[in-house]
Parts: structure tokens; C-alpha cells; sequence
């Protein structure tokens, strides 16, 4: 097939594997710009509501989009529920008793620092001004030093639960999905015969009023988090808090993100949470700096004892074995899904030239690649059909698969490059005489043919599915 020279490799795929040819990869706004535009014009992530002029800092996901969201979620989900003995799920209400968020402290404490700007009357968060000369903080808007005080803002959503609109009725959108977790520990210890150490994980969409949204998805008023809170005996939760930050830095490593590109921060003590013993995040190095894609936290008895108190429920273990009672520590590694999609994409994209073209590339891990494989006739003439039907429909029964036929198929490798898709199948003529397909690599674009009846288990291998 045009690209590049068959070669026989069955090499499993590496994702950070260099491309072919010379490389000149973007960095800083330039890789922004570029991974932000890909993300539009290949149907990664739209504007929401676009056509009546969109709404600030809400997006919607595209076709491409909800398969490699789901593709990091299952990823996480593998890693912290499905391979362990220790963990189960669970799936709590997005609605929630005003009870509980007076318990855990957010409706007293769950505030950023608004100010307004008297020039421009727009708004912004006080922490995050820049300074003049003479240390007085400047609006980001108009460059205004003209501010007011700052004052907490709530970044809760109210709703009403109901047809009356009165205090009665009040009701939150959930800012995390943590709490959901901490008013059902008893629910769960019991039904499911559980003994500390084990772990609660959920994921699910939450919602905060941010000030300033912004950085593409990074912040976001409306998002998805995977959450998990680990009860331990209260003597364990430093060797457990250790553990996690561990595991959880790694999980990033292992699909694809470079290890120059993460970091383990640990919080200084002035500004650890109120419930939390310690704290670290796991920072990536987005264009704009490093930010936070999970924090990992101590939380001490803080939520189960709070909880414990509000509700006149007991939320404590009774180790019958040694007749101990007591209220669990737990260890709460909470990550941004839609966050961290952003680094995946960040990490992997790409510029090299092949065969003296420039192209774009995602060098996505196999696992969160929207499509694991792309199959493609060489042409549209209707004797090749039959038998990319059938390989499609084998390929289908294992792996998310696009069929591509539009353009030339050079023109296909290149637009298969540039989302992600880490094996292209391509049925031809001789095809139809030797019943083997062409396979090929998009990092290195090595070709290979391999037979019809093979194609599953050869992918499998490639992509280590």
C-alpha cells in the first residue's frame, strides 16, 4: 500500500514510539492551538450549543470524543475496580439532601474569593490575579486596578426539588461525588461483607459554579470525575496514602503520558483541606504550566464522623476478631476524567513528515484510541466489498472499528493518523486472491500482510487486547 515499504514486524505497539521521519512537534500555545483545533475539525469536542452562540466553558463531546472519554474512563475503572479484590462500585444520586453538604462543611466552606472589576464589571477569582507594580491586583479583563473587595462565593448549584420554589424544596447539584460514597460506607460494608482496607469507586458527573472556567476542558462548570475513597484502620492510612500516590502516578506512565510530563506535588500545610492529614496531586505539564489532574488525599475519620454526627448513624467497623471498634481513615484518590483526556491528547499528538508529507498524529495509547482499527477497501469498487464486510464484522466483534472508504488511501492513513487509530486493515485486490489484508503501524507505518483468519488475534497481539 502507498506509505511505506511492507515489513515484517509483529512487535507489540508502543505508544510514545517516535514516528517516521523528521519531527517537529509543537509546544506551548502552538500545541494548545493545534490540539484544540483537532479536536473541532475531527469531532473530538464541540462547543455546546454552538449554533445559538455557544455557552461559557461548557462543551459537548463528538463522535471520537465519547469513545476515547470512555475509553480513559474504562481504563480507570480496570485499574482501580475490575483487577482488584479490595474495591466496589457504586453510583450515587446527582441530586442531593442539603443535609449532607452541611455535614461535610460545603455549604459553609466550599467558596473561591470573587471580585469585581468597578471598570469593566466583569468578575474574576482573587487567587488568581496578577499584580502590578505596586502589588495591587490587576482585572485580567481590562487591565483595570479598580477592584472591590473580595468576597466567598458559594460554587455550589441550587436547584428545587418540586413545583414550589421555597426553602423547604431546597437541593444541590453534587460538587464532588465523594459524599455519595462516605452516607452509604455502612450500606456498603454490610451488603457486600467488607473489612478495612477496602474501597468504594464511582464515577459520575459533578458540578461547580466556577468563576473563571477556562483552558479548553481543563475547567469546566459541568464534568466527570473517577473517585475512590479506601478505608483503612487508622494506624495504615500513612502507608496507604504512600500507596496510592504511588499507584496512581504509574497509572498515567502506563498509558502513554511521559514521565517528564508528570509530576507528584505534595501539598504545603497551609493549604491542605480542612478533613485532609496530607495531601499530593499529580500534576501534568499542560502549555500553561503544571496543573492538577488527580489529588490524592488523607481525609482522616473526618467525613464518617462528620456524617456520624448530622445523621445520628453509626458509620464505624467492628472488627469481631479483635473486638476493636472504630471509624475508618480514608486515603481518596479523585481524578478529573475530562481533564485528563485533555493530557492523553496533549501527550500524543504529533508532527513528522512521511514519504516527504507533513502530518499530524496522534500517538495514542492502543486502549484509549477512539478506534482500535480502520478498515479500509481499496477502493469502492463492489468486488471488494463482500470481503471487507467480513473483515470488518470480525474485527467489530472484538475491537471499535471504522470502516473508511472516502478519498484516496493515503489520504485515509493520514486522517486515521491524525485521530489516533493505531492499525489500519486494508483490503485490495490481491485480496480477493490470497485472502490476506495489509496491516499498518500508525507510528512507524510499517506494512505487513497477514491472513484474513488471522486478522483478530494479530491485532490483538499488536494492540495487547
Amino acid at each position: 500500500m502507498p506509505d511505506q515499504h511492507l515489513s515484517q514486524t509483529t512487535e507489540p505497539l508502543d505508544a510514545t514510539a517516535p514516528g517516521a521521519g523528521d519531527k517537529t512537534r509543537p509546544s506551548g500555545t502552538a500545541l494548545f492551538d493545534a490540539v484544540v483545533n483537532l479536536c473541532k475539525r475531527r469531532g473530538f469536542v464541540f462547543p455546546s450549543a454552538e449554533i445559538y452562540g455557544g455557552i461559557r466553558s461548557t462543551y459537548d463531546y463528538g463522535p471520537l470524543g465519547t469513545l476515547m472519554l470512555r475509553n480513559v474512563k474504562d481504563a480507570w475503572w480496570r485499574a482501580v475496580v475490575q483487577e482488584r479484590d479490595d474495591v466496589v462500585p457504586l453510583d450515587a444520586a446527582i441530586l442531593t439532601n442539603p443535609k449532607v453538604w452541611e455535614a461535610s462543611g460545603h455549604l459553609a466552606t466550599f467558596t473561591d474569593p470573587l471580585v469585581d472589576c468597578r471598570s469593566c464589571n466583569e468578575r474574576s477569582r482573587a487567587d488568581h490575579l496578577e499584580t502590578d507594580e505596586t502589588g495591587a491586583p490587576v482585572c485580567p479583563h481590562c487591565g483595570s486596578t479598580d477592584l472591590t473587595e473580595a468576597r466567598p462565593f458559594n460554587l455550589m448549584f441550587k436547584t428545587f426539588v418540586g413545583p414550589v420554589e421555597d426553602e423547604a424544596s431546597v437541593a444541590y447539584l453534587r460538587p464532588e461525588t465523594a459524599q455519595g460514597m462516605f452516607v452509604n460506607f455502612a450500606n456498603v460494608q454490610t451488603t457486600m461483607r467488607r473489612k478495612p482496607p477496602f474501597g468504594i469507586a464511582q464515577l459520575g458527573r459533578s458540578f461547580r459554579n466556577e468563576i473563571t472556567p477556562g483552558n479548553f476542558v481543563f475547567r469546566t462548570r459541568e464534568f466527570e470525575q473517577m473517585e475512590m475513597e479506601y478505608f483503612v484502620p487508622p494506624a495504615e492510612s500513612p502507608q496507604w496514602f504512600a500507596y496510592w500516590c504511588a499507584e496512581r502516578l504509574s497509572w498515567y506512565s502506563r498509558y502513554g503520558i511521559p514521565e517528564a510530563m508528570l509530576r507528584l506535588r505534595p501539598h504545603e500545610t497551609e493549604e491542605l483541606s480542612h478533613y485532609s492529614s496530607g495531601t499530593a496531586d499529580v500534576e501534568f505539564a499542560f502549555p500553561w504550566g503544571w496543573g492538577e489532574l488527580e489529588g490524592i488525599a488523607n481525609r482522616t475519620d473526618f467525613d464518617l464522623k462528620a456524617h456520624s454526627e448530622h445523621s445520628g448513624v453509626r458509620l464505624e467497623y467492628f472488627d469481631q476478631a479483635s473486638g476493636e471498634r472504630y471509624v475508618p481513615h480514608v486515603i481518596e484518590p479523585a481524578a478529573g476524567a475530562t481533564r485528563t483526556m485533555m493530557a492523553f491528547l496533549l501527550a500524543a499528538y504529533d508532527e513528522d513528515e512521511v514519504g516527504g508529507e507533513r502530518r499530524s498524529v496522534l500517538r495514542l495509547h492502543p486502549r484509549l484510541a477512539p478506534y482500535q482499527v480502520a478498515v479500509l477497501p481499496l477502493s469502492k469498487k463492489p468486488e471488494l466489498a463482500p470481503l471487507t464486510d467480513e473483515v470488518l464484522a470480525s474485527c467489530r466483534r472484538r475491537f471499535v472499528c471504522e470502516r473508511d472508504e472516502t478519498q484516496s488511501i493515503g489520504r485515509r492513513y493520514r486522517r486515521q493518523d491524525e485521530i489516533g487509530t493505531p492499525l489500519c486493515v486494508t483490503v485490495d485486490f490481491d485480496s480477493l486472491v490470497d485472502r490476506c489484508v495489509t496491516v499498518r503501524d500508525r507510528d512507524t507505518t510499517a506494512q505487513e500482510r497477514v491472513p484474513v483468519d488471522d486478522v483478530v488475534a494479530y491485532v490483538a497481539e499488536r494492540i495487547g487486547s
